[in-house]
């Protein structure tokens, strides 16, 4: 395969992948709608995100991070080095393996729950008194966190089995089961939460119970979707057990230092949290802005990012160390040529967004927070998607040690601008999303910077050009946009359904027509290997 094909199958992997996530998020966000039109940004919502934080961070972690990557990495090199069944047998070994360790780490964290929900959320708006009757027993926020922390505990069993089976067929070439899988985890939420909303009371039962044990059917849903094509690719289940087998130290090698260094955006997510926890409301806008984060990230970064690892590790085991400069710098490229017009887009259309999507039932007019968190998270955009691919250089070296230590600086920067931002500045919730981009967008440059020395040059001639004209095109879009929208503000005073979709959809599709004709006479030839890979498939 020359370069020119392998970069086309890599931009058509992209593209699928792309749109598998993209439902998924879509799904995500109907799924946070249900959330605020039923519960509204209350106490009882502070308390589902809390709870769910814990389960929530690890499958970010597991889901789309460390497990996967550290399982592709060593099963490219055993499949190489070994031959198949060698790679099967390693697949079945850490299947069981972390079966058994999260099993017990799970029944661990269902006894210590009050602990942990002390620890993480100390802030006194977590100890807001309920209404004993109206509340269903609960006297405070603190232990209405607990119970459904208890709930929502086995979700982590259950989504790095999901992991695992991800990184099975990533490894196999296969991309879109493992990318839409998540979405049976929205839609299993969804239904069982809403349900649970209205049959819940009748049972005795809290109305957010509903959303728990939705948020538990669809960790085993989103396992269970992929097992068909495991056994497609080759998978067969066998109970063999071998922690001191050679290939699976190499996997825990790569994942327990790796918790940190690949997950600076969980650890301050959890970070934000504690901190999040001293005002009332906080962790619902916070949560309810990085969410909507979550749809370009997952679109243009975790996609990008699932590609380009098994490729990586591919051109690194055969020595290839020229393709893989070429094939990391193209999957960078391709991360800055969406992710720094989507930037631009979230915040001159953070109002108009937020008040579409979360305008709605015991959240009407409750959007302007969102907005202001969405927008300070927007300038962290281009560093949370970018950072998953120069992690994944790290990776495919089976280097773990410098993505930890940068990890760790930018977790104690995060802590200190925090404080700084939150205590010193007044700037409230707005410093946890603005203190996360900072810190992020660090990590990534740090590594950037040390994956270049690493290996003797990236093949990034050239990338300031690039980057001046992505931002000059982001920059006539981004006044397009906001032009349009003004207009449609000032010629419709009626707040109306109609109204909000045309402040979002209307300046959406006009900017992206004027980002497209830009890139074009800008002469963007990413752009054109994106578009021909997409027509062609």
């Amino acid at each position: 395969m020359n370069d020119s094909e392998g970069l086309q199958s890599a931009v058509r992997s992209t593209s699928i992948i792309s749109v598998a996530i993209m439902v998924s998020r879509i799904l995500g966000l109907v799924r946070e709608q249900v959330i605020a039109y039923f519960f509204g940004a209350t106490v009882v919502t502070d308390a589902f995100y809390a709870a769910f934080r814990i389960p929530n961070l690890m499958r970010d972690l597991f889901g789309e991070g460390v497990l996967s990557k550290a399982f592709i990495t060593t099963f490219k090199m055993t499949e190489i080095e070994d031959g198949e069944d060698s790679a099967w047998q390693l697949s079945n070994r850490i299947f069981n393996g972390t079966a058994l360790i999260l099993f017990l780490l799970t029944l661990i964290g269902i006894l210590v729950s009050p602990i942990i929900v002390d620890l993480m959320f100390m802030g006194k708006g977590f100890d807001v008194q309920l209404d004993h009757s109206r509340h269903f027993g609960f006297s405070n926020k603190r232990d209405l966190t607990v119970y459904l922390t208890r709930i929502m505990f086995p979700f982590l069993l259950l989504v790095s089995l999901a992991a695992i089976a991800m990184g099975i067929l990533n490894s196999k070439g296969k991309f879109g089961v493992p990318a839409i899988a998540s979405s049976f985890f929205n839609i299993s939420t969804i239904i069982i939460g809403v349900s649970g909303y209205y049959l819940g009371p009748r049972a005795g039962f809290h109305p957010v119970t509903g959303l728990a044990v939705g948020i538990l059917v669809g960790g085993g849903a989103q396992f269970l979707v992929q097992l068909p094509s495991m056994w497609y690719v080759g998978f067969r289940y066998q109970f063999i057990i071998g922690f001191k087998d050679k290939r699976v130290k190499q996997v825990c090698f790569l994942v327990i230092p790796a918790i940190l260094g690949v997950a600076a955006v969980q650890i301050n997510v959890l970070v934000n949290g504690m901190f999040a926890s001293v005002g009332e409301n906080w962790l619902s806008w916070i949560a309810w802005a990085f969410r909507l984060m979550h749809l370009p990230i997952g679109i243009f970064g975790v996609a990008i990012s699932t590609v380009a690892l098994p490729n990586l590790a591919g051109l690194v085991a055969k020595g290839e160390i020229e393709e893989f400069r070429k094939s990391f710098s193209f999957a960078l490229r391709l991360v800055f040529l969406l992710t720094i017009p989507a930037s631009v887009g979230l915040m001159v259309l953070s109002e108009s967004i937020c008040q579409l999507i979360y305008g709605i039932g015991r959240n009407i007019g409750n959007t302007k927070p969102i907005a202001a968190a969405l927008f300070c998270y927007s300038f962290g955009l281009c560093g949370y998607s970018a950072v998953k691919v120069v992690t994944d250089g790290f990776y495919a070296f089976s280097d773990t040690k410098t993505p930890v230590k940068v990890s760790l600086l930018a977790v104690g920067l995060n802590i200190i601008l925090n404080y700084f931002f939150i205590f010193e500045l007044g700037l409230e919730y707005r410093a946890l999303a603005l203190s996360t981009s900072f810190t992020i967008t660090l990590n990534f440059l740090l590594l950037l910077v040390l994956l270049h020395r690493k290996i003797g040059g990236l093949a990034l001639n050239g990338i300031w050009f690039f980057l001046v004209r992505l931002m000059f095109a982001s920059a006539v879009m981004g006044i397009s946009c906001w032009s349009i929208s003004l207009i449609i503000k000032n010629q419709m005073v009626i707040d109306s359904l109609t109204s909000r979709l045309l402040s979002v959809f209307l300046p959406m599709s006009t900017g992206l027509l004027i980002l497209l004709l830009m890139y074009k006479l800008l002469r963007v030839e990413e752009l054109d290997q994106l578009l021909d890979s997409i027509l062609r498939r």
